[in-house]
């Protein structure tokens, strides 16, 4: 509970740091809300993600649905993932373990600004 808890303020302290583009109307703290449920399975998860989390991806890739909103959510995970540290694994898998598509890998190597 307690890595989970310093996870989530590690998240929310990014926000303050990590703002979406201004064409963007999807919003790093919007992104980090969806995902923060899924914190403690992304570092030390195994098999399907939580339904929270799916829920959660759910909503971020309902609410990704500009180029600019892709390109807003996708720096915001990246930045996410550098301190966090996921299992880039359950990262990579996490949206088709939850029947979604975001449209872009989550990884800290991915380049937002080829994301259409």
């Amino acid at each position: 509970m307690k890595g989970s808890t310093q996870a989530a303020v590690t998240i929310l302290s990014l926000i303050l740091f990590f703002m979406s583009s201004s064409d963007a109307v999807l919003t790093c703290n919007t992104v980090m809300k969806d995902v923060v449920p899924c914190v403690s399975y992304l570092r030390s998860g195994s098999g399907m993600p939580p339904p929270a989390c799916c829920s959660g991806a759910k909503a971020l890739a309902a609410a990704a649905s500009t180029t600019a909103d892709r390109q807003a959510a996708c720096n915001c995970l990246k930045s996410a993932s550098q301190s966090i540290n996921p299992n880039l694994g359950l990262a990579k898998s996490l949206p088709g373990n939850c029947g979604i598509s975001l449209g872009f890998t989550i990884s800290p190597s991915v380049d937002c600004t080829k994301i259409t």
